[in-house]
């Protein structure tokens, strides 16, 4: 990557934007629908599950401001990384109070930092910005959310080898991301990339095996397993990606609590045994 390209997208850190919203019940429903929960649609002031707030503060870009992948074009809040495939690579999020059915709610992005990283794959960029995500003027959670925007890739690219998962989980729930899973979640977070629903566009302009499985879908996911399983809340969660999860195959959302209950270990695995998604929970 030229320097004047680096130098140019690093004047995009410390910009900031927010957003307003409410806290209706329907996507809480509809996504309860597409994950294969029983749950009746919630009623005024039932929380939100933790991690179900990606379902709002949704960017409504017009067809015409979109590129070929289906995101919005680069340069607004997000900087004009010349990369063409952009990943969610992970983040950090703090669970501070519940956010509500009901509630007025506010979130406040700032960009915190672009840093560019030469890869075994070649150049990266990564982007971190942080939310703060306020519901009647008292902030209820706090995240930090990193990008990842890469190299195109080549036909021939042999994966990345995967990190074997653990051989046992004491919860777990196993699950495959069908393509009408994929396309109702992309629905729901209005997500046009095309990775998550084209398989042509996936395989013939990607090189993908099949549709990618979502990050935050992951991640909402290991936050469910913790809902379903553990005894308290979760506070705080850390997690990363470190490989790609396809709609082709069966996977599993697993979880290690710690002896005192206080932590819990989480991932992803594919059907070959590889972690897709990890993280820690911290109850």
């Amino acid at each position: 990557m030229e320097l004047r390209s680096q130098v140019k997208i690093s004047d995009w850190i410390g910009r900031t934007e927010s957003r307003a919203d409410v806290i209706t019940a329907w996507p809480i429903a509809a996504l309860n629908a597409t994950l294969d929960y029983e749950a009746a649609e919630p009623a005024p002031g039932d929380a939100v599950p933790p991690g179900w707030h990606w379902l709002y503060f949704l960017e409504a870009k017009r067809a015409g401001e979109l590129g070929h992948d289906g995101h919005p074009r680069r340069g607004g809040f997000l900087p004009p990384v010349a990369l063409p495939r952009r990943m969610w690579a992970g983040g950090r999020i703090e669970f501070r109070q519940p956010l509500r059915i009901g509630d007025r709610v506010r979130r406040d992005s700032t960009l915190l930092s672009v840093e560019h990283k030469q890869g075994r794959s070649g150049d990266l960029v990564f982007v971190t910005v942080r939310h703060e995500v306020s519901a009647n003027g008292t902030v209820a959670l706090s995240e930090e959310h990193d990008i990842v925007y890469r190299e195109a890739a080549k036909p021939g690219d042999q994966p990345v080898a995967g990190k074997p998962a653990p051989a046992r989980a004491a919860w777990q729930r196993a699950l495959t991301a069908d393509p009408v899973l994929l396309f109702r979640y992309s629905a729901l977070i209005f997500n046009g990339h095309r990775i998550h629903y084209d398989l042509d566009y996936a395989r013939q302009e990607e090189h993908y095996p099949g549709l990618i499985v979502h990050g935050p879908l992951q991640t909402t996911l290991l936050l469910d397993l913790c809902r379903h399983h553990a005894s308290r809340p979760v506070r705080r969660l850390e997690y990363r990606a470190l490989h790609p999860l396809f709609h082709t195959e069966r996977f599993t959302v697993n979880g290690n609590p710690a002896a005192d209950g206080s932590s819990a270990e989480l991932w992803t695995a594919n059907a070959a045994g590889f972690i897709a998604m990890a993280g820690t929970a911290q109850f």
